[in-house]
């Protein structure tokens, strides 16, 4: 035998010979041998995916099967938001290499089912090409004449049909509940408005509103403002509220900070309207002293001088007594 040479290494080194550029990137590779993932450079240079749908698919063909890969599992473990984790799936659906589907497992519970391609278009391929037909049945040879010592040979075995292409085993997900449809907001109610205008009561109204900084910076009102909440200020003055009334319900208790103050004052004009006052009764009405015109010379009270209450009926029978002679 020949003798070996020692000084010959044992395999072939793991370095690639790389070539040192004077700008751009400079690749050290090294040969994985464990904990590793093939990913083809239609991903990993993808001109129309984002970076964040490369990095999640890269992930996703990373993750053993069975693996969970829903949005708020991906989204506990990457920094970036659900919304972002879920527009970077659309973008793999919409090149195909990844496909969900809501599918009902036994107890009727809907599941999302997921799959993930590494090659969309050989995956794609593979499923468009018909499948191979099946090999004919092997025909009976026609009948020879018996020979006393030979026999036709066996026919040759039927070919194994091909093997279907196995899909790995889908991953199976729970279906993220349905968002709440947001409740529209109420109307805001109109703003009150006065029953008859009066000038002098909108001329005040107008000046509240304007002098309101004084008492409070922050209720600095614009000019249109102050004219569409005028109105609202005289509804209040035409119920017979004072000014300073007013003013005490428009600036108490203002909240901090304070971002809208027209939006503050029109709620207050509308929510905290006093009530119409009820009508007063009318007032006992007291009638002058007169003395009775008749013979008892007594002193009445009567809007007008007359006879009082007894010489009206002493007048009364002796007027029916003279009827009745």
């Amino acid at each position: 035998m020949d003798t070996p040479q020692i000084s010959a290494p044992s395999r072939a080194p793991s370095r690639v010979p790389r070539r040192v550029t004077a700008f751009g990137v400079i690749h050290v590779n090294a040969i994985h041998t464990t904990r590793f993932t093939i990913v083809g450079n239609h991903l990993a240079q993808h001109r129309q995916l984002s970076l964040t749908a490369i990095g999640l698919a890269v992930h996703i063909q990373s993750l053993p099967e069975g693996a969970k890969a829903d949005i708020k599992t991906l989204a506990d473990r990457f920094p970036e938001s659900e919304a972002r984790i879920a527009a970077a799936l659309r973008e793999l659906e919409a090149h195909s290499y990844l496909a969900r589907t809501l599918v009902r497992i036994p107890g009727g519970r809907l599941v999302t089912r997921t799959v993930s391609y590494n090659h969309p278009e050989a995956a794609g391929s593979a499923q468009a090409a018909p499948s191979a037909p099946p090999p004919p049945e092997p025909r009976p040879a026609p009948a020879a004449p018996a020979a006393p010592a030979t026999e036709p040979p066996p026919p040759p075995p039927p070919a194994p049909d091909p093997e279907p292409a196995t899909v790995p085993p889908a991953e199976a997900e729970p279906s993220p509940a349905p968002a709440p449809s947001p409740t529209p907001k109420p109307p805001r109610p109109p703003l009150p408005q006065p029953l008859a205008p009066d000038p002098e009561r909108q001329r005040i109204a107008t000046d509240l509103l304007a002098g309101l900084r004084r008492d409070e910076p922050r209720l600095l009102l614009g000019e249109r403002d102050v004219r569409r909440l005028a109105p609202a200020v005289a509804a209040w003055l035409e119920r017979e509220a004072t000014p300073d009334a007013v003013r005490r319900a428009l600036t108490a208790d203002l909240p901090h900070p304070l971002k809208q103050p027209a939006g503050l004052l029109a709620h207050r004009l509308t929510a905290l309207l006093p009530p119409q006052l009820p009508d007063l009764p009318a007032p006992d009405v007291l009638h002058p002293l007169h003395d009775c015109t008749g013979t008892c010379k007594r002193v009445i009270r009567a809007p007008e001088p007359g006879l009082c209450r007894d010489c009206r009926a002493e007048a009364r029978s002796r007027r029916g007594d003279a009827l009745a002679a």
